[in-house]
């Protein structure tokens, strides 16, 4: 079990690093974690820790099952028990990351989805990124976090969009939880997100007479990268 968690622990450490390096969070805000499913746990940034010194063992372990501390001596994120929500929903997530990034907040505090313009959109997500609904004021008591995931696994299920489909979700009046089947890959998709909401923002501004991509070079696009036959990138 050790060295399983110190890869697990490098590696979300890494992929903390990184949503920082690429300019997705502001100050301490936001977190990476990664879960091993075999030992029943997951790994996360603890709260408030500032990027810049992060390191592994700086890392809590939180059991999947319950939400209790396994090992640690910080206190976990305070999204610990939405990233716990996502894991038992999604069952081939492997990492999630929860951001404040700029254009994809925007879109969140907006109350509106990302609609899918084009196709870098496309490369990722099957049609545009859902936003929450708002949450009811009894979701804002003690299991506020807990709510915050169930909301956005509500959010799939009445779209009818798979995790892959849709891997990020934004919440209303807050902001994106994006995952992968890595933290690692996880990243990649926070990262996506920023992007394809800053080139939808930019896009709308421009006032042009744009409407959202045909089905046909959206299915091309997310297929040739996530279908049956994907054939985007090395074997």
């Amino acid at each position: 079990m050790s060295s399983r968690l110190d890869a697990l622990r490098a590696e979300v450490a890494a992929a903390n690093a990184e949503i920082d390096r690429a300019g997705l969070v502001t100050l301490s805000f936001g977190n990476v974690s990664g879960v091993d499913r075999d030992v029943g746990v997951l790994v996360i940034k603890p709260s408030g820790a500032p990027y810049a010194t992060l390191r592994p063992d700086d890392l809590v372990v939180v059991a999947l099952e319950d939400g209790r501390i396994v090992e640690g001596d910080l206190r976990p994120s305070v999204d610990t028990p939405t990233h716990r929500a996502l894991y038992l929903a999604f069952p081939d997530v492997g990492g999630v990351v929860h951001t404040h990034s700029p254009y994809a907040s925007a879109w969140a505090q907006a109350g509106k989805p990302i609609p899918c313009l084009g196709t870098t959109h496309a490369d990722f997500f099957r049609g545009d990124v859902p936003v929450t609904r708002a949450l009811h004021p009894e979701e804002l008591g003690d299991a506020y976090e807990e709510d915050t995931g169930r909301v956005i696994v509500e959010t799939l299920q009445r779209a009818r969009r798979s995790p892959v489909e849709a891997p990020a979700v934004l919440v209303a009046s807050h902001g994106p939880f994006a995952w992968g089947r890595t933290p690692t890959a996880a990243v990649e998709t926070a990262v996506a997100l920023e992007a394809v909401a800053a080139m939808a923002f930019r896009t709308l501004a421009l006032e042009a007479s744009t409407s959202e991509i045909g089905e046909e070079l959206l299915s091309r696009h997310f297929d040739r990268k996530h279908g049956a036959g994907a054939y985007y990138g090395q074997r």
